[in-house]
């Protein structure tokens, strides 16, 4: 009898166990599911501008003369007045002719050299306060990554600074955007949004399966997020680069203070808690180039991972009181949004230990009970089992609904939505090794040279 009720009540822990997991990941993203209907079935809604208002773009670039000067051009091309976006390269700790090619293509150029303070996020402070200083004559203080005071605007052969910008865009050095981007873009700014980001697409889906795996995956955020917040009329979350922020904004902060390892979902997630509702503009096409070998993919990810897991740590807790506590129409925005940075995928993992621990304890006869062996594997089987089916049918429906958007062959869009589920595996050890290592900023070498005009 003893042993019976010894073997119950470990059946009964396992159990529970995998099946509180369960429930909890059901209630807690079910909404998400609900995201995915409203994209396939509500167009966003359309915005129109009544005013072309000044921009300056911001480009934090570390040896980036590969790809720099295909983005620059980009941005000359665009249909909208030329006379109202200036573009600021920050070379940061460059030893390379970034400066110099961002200054042919009559970019204004400020260089920065700090080894210590390394990241983009200090990038941004540094060239954001210098032109608040230099072109709006906002002076926001000392800046965090020092010498801010000291720093300079280089200007391009026949050019001077100018003024009066009501908004900064960020991009990556590696991005092109499509003609109508700022225009685009505009729209959502004039309609009363001083956050908005864009629709992220790729420019070498047809790379290799690392490639193709990540554009999968912002071609998703774009339609399945992004668009869904915005069709509802929640706040969406800016991710990398090709967003815009009101002037205004670094004024009220004294200038770019997000400094974690993701200081894109940090700035975010501040704007959210603070019921800032970040818009979006689906129209406005931004391509960057996605990393092709899985050292570089591993690299990027992890230090992503760990960013998440640092912005959890900083702002759960005031999103979670945010939830209760916001303005009405901003309470889901915080939940949304802690569910984003939630460590789900840490706590799947961990769930997957957990049985196997049982497993490895059954087979050495630690356990005795045949059973437990058996849920426990069970549980494990089912757990992957299930994450590589959700993730095959989301790449694929994602696929087949932005098919034409996506600059690739027929064979290589097929093959993709069966490699993508296995792109998105190799998250699980990420997600384990994030929590123990740390992480620093390693460099990814972009090598892709593109004509944005030839994805039209």
């Amino acid at each position: 009898m003893q042993n019976l009720l010894t073997w119950l009540s470990y059946v009964s822990f396992v159990d529970v166990f995998n099946l509180c997991i369960f429930i909890a990941f059901t209630v807690c993203y079910a909404y998400q599911l609900f995201y995915v209907l409203i994209g396939l079935t509500r167009k966003p809604r359309k915005f129109e501008a009544k005013k072309q208002h000044k921009f300056a773009c911001l480009i934090s670039a570390r040896n980036e003369s590969a790809v720099i000067g295909d983005l620059l051009k980009s941005i000359k091309n665009q249909d909208y007045p030329s006379e109202l976006v200036d573009v600021f390269v920050i070379a940061d700790n460059c030893d390379d002719n970034t400066a110099e090619i961002a200054l042919r293509e009559c970019a204004f150029v400020i260089e920065r050299f700090n080894k210590e303070m390394i990241g983009k996020g200090f990038a941004l402070n540094y060239g954001i306060n210098i032109i608040m200083r230099d072109c709006l004559g906002i002076d926001l203080g000392e800046s965090v990554c020092g010498m801010a005071k000291d720093g300079k605007i280089l200007c391009p052969s026949g050019r001077k600074l100018n003024n009066g910008y009501e908004a900064f865009f960020v991009f990556d050095a590696d991005n092109v955007l499509d003609k109508n981007y700022i225009a685009e873009m505009n729209k959502v700014y004039d309609n009363g949004y001083t956050v908005a980001t864009s629709y992220r697409n790729t420019k070498n889906f047809d790379s290799n399966w690392i490639s193709s795996g990540y554009a999968t995956w912002f071609l998703r955020e774009a339609r399945f997020l992004s668009q869904p917040r915005f069709c509802l009329n929640t706040s969406c979350a800016v991710s990398g680069t090709g967003f815009f922020f009101d002037v205004k904004i670094m004024k009220k902060t004294g200038g770019w203070q997000w400094f974690l390892l993701t200081e894109d979902i940090e700035f975010a997630t501040n704007n959210i808690i603070h019921g800032n509702r970040i818009g979006y503009a689906p129209n406005a096409v931004l391509y960057d180039e996605q990393p092709v070998t899985f050292v570089d993919s591993w690299n990027q990810r992890f230090r992503w991972t760990r960013g998440f897991y640092q912005v959890f740590v900083h702002y759960g807790w005031q999103l979670l009181k945010g939830i209760f506590t916001n303005k009405k129409g901003h309470k889901f925005a915080c939940y949304d949004m802690l569910m984003t940075i939630a460590p789900g995928l840490l706590i799947t993992v961990i769930a997957i230990l957990f049985n196997l621990v049982i497993i490895i304890l059954g087979l050495c006869g630690v356990l005795s009970a045949g059973m437990v062996v058996a849920a426990a594997l069970s549980s494990i089987c089912f757990c992957l089992g299930n994450y590589i089916l959700f993730m095959f049918v989301l790449g694929m429906i994602t696929l087949f609904v932005e098919w034409y958007k996506v600059r690739a062959g027929v064979g290589t869009k097929i093959v993709s939505m069966f490699t993508f589920p296995f792109f998105m595996l190799t998250y699980l050890p990420i997600a384990i090794v994030a929590v123990f290592k740390r992480v620093g900023w390693k460099p990814i070498k972009h090598t892709i040279n593109v004509d944005v005009k030839d994805f039209e």
